[in-house]
């Protein structure tokens, strides 16, 4: 494999018993070429890295890994594009989206969220995706918190931004975006966020906010 070139899938890199595996963070990831999510150096050996599935906008591998106690075992993670979360007030009430959900089948009331592009930072890709899903464009945003997520298996950040200063502009969902706009007002956002079926992303935000004095 040459030098800035995307493993395959099922290629493995570095595989000698003493020798650190080759790293994926100076490899393009994903189908607009960004490199790998990796926030440090490895605390703990890593023997080989492989790469088993890749369709371009996500990719799912392992780590073989050296423990503590000298034994190795795989690591499986599957690594996401970074994504923005939007808290968005306007006239005293929460912006909210309404989707369905196919992989978990149900419906959602969910703070407007999607993919951070590549050389976007998190407060445009947040303006980017609130105007594209709700028709909302806002006047000003700011990031509130990054975190890493289900880092048990994921390899995925996001990044949680408020807006304000709403004002109207044309629709621009993606192909597979099927939504609603619908407010809540403020006082009300986290009681009905919590009415399941909920999500993580929501609920962050809506604490991160609050937390703020945003809310």
């Amino acid at each position: 494999m040459s030098d800035g070139e995307e493993p395959a899938d099922g290629e493995k890199l570095g595989e000698g018993d003493d020798a650190p595996a080759a790293d994926l963070r100076d490899l393009p990831a994903f189908s607009d070429g960004r490199n790998h999510s990796l926030p440090g150096e490895p605390e703990w050996p890593v023997r080989e890295v492989a790469v088993e599935y890749d369709p371009g906008w996500f990719v799912g591998g392992y780590d073989r890994v050296k423990q503590p106690d000298g034994s190795e075992k795989k690591y499986y993670w599957a690594e996401l594009s970074p994504a923005t979360v939007v808290i968005a007030v306007a006239d005293g009430q929460v912006l909210f989206v309404e989707q369905y959900r196919p992989t978990v089948r149900n419906t959602q009331l969910e703070l407007p969220a999607g993919i951070v592009e590549r050389g976007e930072s998190y407060a445009a890709a947040g303006a980017r995706e609130l105007a594209e899903e709700t028709g909302f464009a806002p006047s000003s945003t700011s990031l509130l918190q990054e975190v890493w997520c289900s880092t048990g298996v994921l390899r995925h950040t996001r990044g949680y931004v408020f807006a304000e200063g709403l004002e109207p502009v044309d629709v621009d969902h993606d192909s597979n975006e099927f939504l609603s706009p619908r407010t809540v007002p403020v006082e009300e956002a986290l009681e009905v966020a919590r009415e399941p079926p909920t999500n993580d992303a929501t609920l962050e935000g809506l604490l991160l906010a609050e937390e703020e004095g945003l809310l």
